[in-house]
C-alpha cells in the first residue's frame, strides 16, 4: 500500500490541456414535451455544432454546423424547431469580424432558414441582405412560450465602443423571418417574459437610475413598480420570473443583508412582509423550475447549486437519481409540457466536472450524454473547501481552500488567486480550471472572497467601496496569513495572481505586502485606476461613460475628492517598491484593461530595476484568453514561473 501510495504521489498529472482546451461537449437542454435532447457538439475536428437525440430511440442527428463558425447559443421555438445563433471559438478578439447572427432549423435538420446578418458591425459586404434582420438581433436569454413559430428576439443599439445603449424587443415569426417590435417607455436595458411567454416586466436607465415597469394585462399602461441606483443598489429589487399563476417572484435584500426571494404583491406594488427563500450566509441566487403549468421547486446557489423541492414526487426522484449517483450534486430538469418520462441531469463535485445525463422516470435508468473536460479525472483532482474567517477589523470573509490530491496538505507551497470584477461573487463549490490545475501542480489554492465581492451580502459588498489597494487588499493578506496559521501554507513560498482586479491585487500585494508574497502573477490588470477613467486617445477603453460618471467615483473613488488615495493605490506609481519576480500577461485587443495598463506598468518596473519581469502579448487576445492555444500557453508559462520561484519540493 505504501509503494502504490508512493507511486501515485509521483504519477505526471494531467496535462495542460485537460484544463485549458474546447471541450467537444458544450451542454444539452430538453425539448418542451420532453421527447427530445438538443446537445452542442464538437467532434473530429470539426466546428462545434447542434445535434437532436431522439430519446425514444436514442437515434441522433446533427441538425446544424458551419464550416467557418460554431454554434453559440440554442433555444428550443417549440417541439420541432430550434433557434440558433454562432460564435467563433478560433478567433481572437482582435480579429472577430462577424456577429452571431439568427438561424432557425426543424429538428430533423429540414427546413433551415438564416433570420438575421452575421457581418461585420462595420463593414457592408455580400451577405447584406434586405429580407434579413440587421445584424444587432440577438436571443433573448429566456425560452418564452415555446408553444407557436413565434420566438421574442433583441434588437441592440451598441456605442461606438461596443457598450449597450438600449435593448429593444422585437417579436419574430421563425418560418417567414417577419418581425413587430414591442412598444415600451424610455430606453429599455432588459425585459422579462411572463407564464405566456408574453413580454410583461422592462428595466430601463436613464444616466444613473434604473426602472421597472410592468405592463398591466388589465389596463394595457405600463407602470412603474421601482427606482433606484443602478450602480449602488439599495431599495430596489431584481426580477426573476413569473410564475404559473402570474405571479412576479423578485430578489431583493431591503431591510436585510442578504438578499432573498420574494412573492411580489402587484395588486399594491410592493413586496410583501415574509421572503419566500433565503439562503443561510448567501445572497440568493438561482431560478424556478416549472413543468406542467406548476412550480415544482427552486434551483437555489448557495456554496453550491442545489435544489428545493415543493413537489413530492420530484423529491421522491432527486432521492433515486442521489442514489444512483452518489458523491456529486445531482440537477433535475424536468421538460416544460412532459409527454415522455425523460428528466435532464446535470451532475458535478468539486473534483467532477460537469457532466449531463437523461434520465428515465418509468424505468428508473440513466443515460449520459457529454461531460465537460472530458479528460479529468475526479481522483486526480483536490478537495475544494469553503471557510469563514475574520479579517483585522472583525468583518468575516468567506475563503476558498482547494488543496491538492494526495496525503500531504500541510506547509503547501501556496498560489492565492484573486478574484476579478470586483464586484462579483469569485467562487463555488464545484470544479474549477485553474484553481485544479494549480493543485494538480501541488500548490494550495487560497482565493477569498474580500469585502466588495458579491453574494455573501450588502455589507461585505459595501464595505469594499472606495477600498481599491487598503482595506479590500488587508483582507486578501489576512485569508493568506489564516492559511499559513492553519498549517496549509508555507509562509516563505506563497505566490499572489490574478486577472483584471486581481491583477490590480496582486501588484498592490507585492506593495503593501512584501514579506507575505514572494512573486506575482498579473493578467490583464489594472496598474493605474486614472487609467481607468482615461486610458488616452491612442488606448480605446469599453467602459461605459455612465460608469466613469456614477459607479466608479462612489465605488472606487473620485478623481479629484480622492486624488491622494488614488494616488497612493495606484501599482503604476508605486512601481519602484515592488522587488518581487513578476509575470505579466495583457491582450493587445483588450478594451475593458487596455495593454498601455501593462506596458506602462512593465517599463516602470523595469527602469526601477528592482526586480526581473517576464513579460507576454497575446496580440489577438481581448480582455483574457479566448483561444486555447493561448490559454495553454500562458498556463504553461504560470507553471514553469511558479516552479522556479516557489517549487512544489
Amino acid at each position: 500500500m505504501l509503494l502504490a501510495a508512493a507511486a501515485r504521489s509521483h504519477a505526471a498529472p494531467p496535462p495542460i490541456s485537460a484544463f485549458f482546451d474546447n471541450t467537444p461537449f458544450n451542454g444539452a437542454m430538453l425539448s418542451p414535451n420532453g421527447r427530445y435532447l438538443a446537445a452542442f457538439i464538437g467532434a473530429n475536428d470539426r466546428r462545434d455544432g447542434l445535434a437532436v437525440v431522439d430519446l425514444d430511440t436514442m437515434q441522433a442527428n446533427m441538425v446544424a454546423q458551419f464550416n467557418d463558425t460554431d454554434i453559440g447559443k440554442a433555444q428550443w421555438v417549440n417541439n420541432d424547431r430550434l433557434l440558433y445563433s454562432t460564435a467563433d471559438k478560433s478567433t481572437g478578439q482582435r480579429d472577430v469580424r462577424y456577429a452571431p447572427g439568427l438561424f432557425v432549423v426543424d429538428r430533423d435538420g429540414k427546413h433551415y432558414k438564416q433570420l438575421a446578418l452575421r457581418r461585420n458591425q462595420f463593414v457592408r459586404n455580400g451577405e447584406d441582405n434586405n429580407d434579413l434582420l440587421p445584424w444587432h438581433t440577438y436571443m433573448l436569454d429566456q425560452a418564452g412560450a415555446q408553444d407557436s413559430e413565434y420566438v421574442y428576439v433583441k434588437d441592440i443599439s451598441f456605442s461606438s465602443v461596443g457598450n449597450l445603449l438600449s435593448e429593444d424587443l422585437l417579436r419574430l415569426n421563425t418560418r417567414n423571418g417577419k418581425a413587430e417590435s414591442v412598444d415600451h417607455p424610455s430606453s429599455a436595458r432588459s425585459w422579462l417574459l411572463d407564464q405566456n411567454g408574453e413580454p410583461r416586466l422592462v428595466q430601463t436607465l436613464e444616466q444613473n437610475i434604473a426602472t421597472i415597469r410592468y405592463l398591466d394585462p388589465a389596463s394595457k399602461a405600463w407602470r412603474t413598480l421601482a427606482s433606484f441606483d443602478a450602480y449602488t443598489g439599495g431599495g430596489g429589487f431584481q426580477p426573476l420570473a413569473f410564475g404559473p399563476d402570474g405571479a412576479l417572484y423578485v430578489v431583493s435584500n431591503t431591510g436585510r443583508d442578504n438578499s432573498a426571494l420574494y412573492r411580489y404583491d402587484l395588486e399594491h406594488g410592493k413586496l410583501p412582509p415574509r421572503h419566500l427563500v433565503e439562503l443561510d450566509g448567501f445572497d440568493f441566487r438561482g431560478h424556478l423550475i416549472i413543468s406542467n403549468n406548476k412550480l415544482l421547486g427552486i434551483r437555489i446557489h448557495s456554496d453550491a447549486e442545489g435544489t428545493v423541492w415543493f413537489d413530492p414526487a420530484m423529491q421522491a426522484l432527486q432521492a433515486k437519481v442521489d442514489k444512483i449517483l452518489p458523491g456529486t450534486v445531482n440537477l433535475l430538469t424536468p421538460p416544460t409540457r412532459p409527454q415522455s418520462p425523460w428528466l435532464l441531469v446535470e451532475s458535478y463535485s468539486d473534483k467532477q466536472p460537469r457532466r449531463y445525463l437523461v434520465y428515465n422516470t418509468d424505468s428508473g435508468r440513466t443515460s449520459e450524454v457529454g461531460r465537460m473536460a472530458p479528460q479529468i479525472k475526479p481522483a486526480e483532482m483536490g478537495a475544494r473547501e469553503l471557510y469563514h474567517i475574520k479579517a483585522r477589523d472583525g468583518l468575516q470573509l468567506p475563503v476558498w481552500l482547494t488543496l491538492p490530491p494526495g496525503a500531504q496538505q500541510k506547509n503547501l507551497p501556496m498560489v492565492v488567486l484573486v478574484h476579478g470584477g470586483p464586484w462579483v461573487r469569485g467562487g463555488s463549490w464545484n470544479w474549477d480550471a485553474e484553481a485544479q490545475f494549480l493543485a494538480s501542480r501541488g500548490y494550495a489554492v487560497l482565493e477569498p472572497e474580500f469585502r466588495g465581492s458579491t453574494g455573501y451580502g450588502r455589507q461585505l459588498f459595501q464595505a469594499g467601496w472606495k477600498q481599491w489597494g487598503l482595506k479590500m487588499q488587508d483582507d486578501i493578506a489576512d485569508s493568506t496569513r489564516w492559511a499559513i496559521a492553519q498549517g496549509h501554507a508555507d509562509a516563505k513560498r506563497i505566490c499572489i495572481a490574478g486577472a483584471s482586479y486581481g491583477g490590480y491585487a496582486t501588484l498592490m500585494g507585492l506593495i503593501n505586502d512584501p514579506d507575505l508574497y514572494k512573486c506575482g502573477i498579473d493578467w490583464v490588470g489594472v496598474t493605474d485606476i486614472n487609467l481607468m477613467y482615461d486610458s488616452g486617445w491612442f488606448h480605446s477603453s469599453d467602459l461605459p461613460a455612465e460608469w466613469k460618471q456614477f459607479g466608479m467615483p462612489v465605488l472606487i473613488g473620485d478623481q479629484v475628492q480622492d486624488a491622494a488615495q488614488l494616488q497612493a493605490t495606484s501599482p503604476l506609481a508605486q512601481a519602484a517598491r515592488i522587488k518581487q519576480p513578476l509575470l505579466l500577461a495583457y491582450g493587445g485587443a483588450d478594451r475593458r484593461v487596455p495593454i498601455n495598463h501593462g506596458t506602462k506598468f512593465r517599463d516602470a518596473v523595469q527602469a526601477a530595476g528592482n526586480t526581473q519581469v517576464e513579460w507576454v502579448e497575446y496580440s489577438e487576445e481581448g480582455h483574457g484568453w479566448y483561444l486555447p492555444k493561448n490559454r495553454i500557453d500562458f498556463w504553461g508559462r504560470v507553471e514553469k514561473f511558479l516552479d522556479k520561484n516557489l517549487g512544489t519540493h
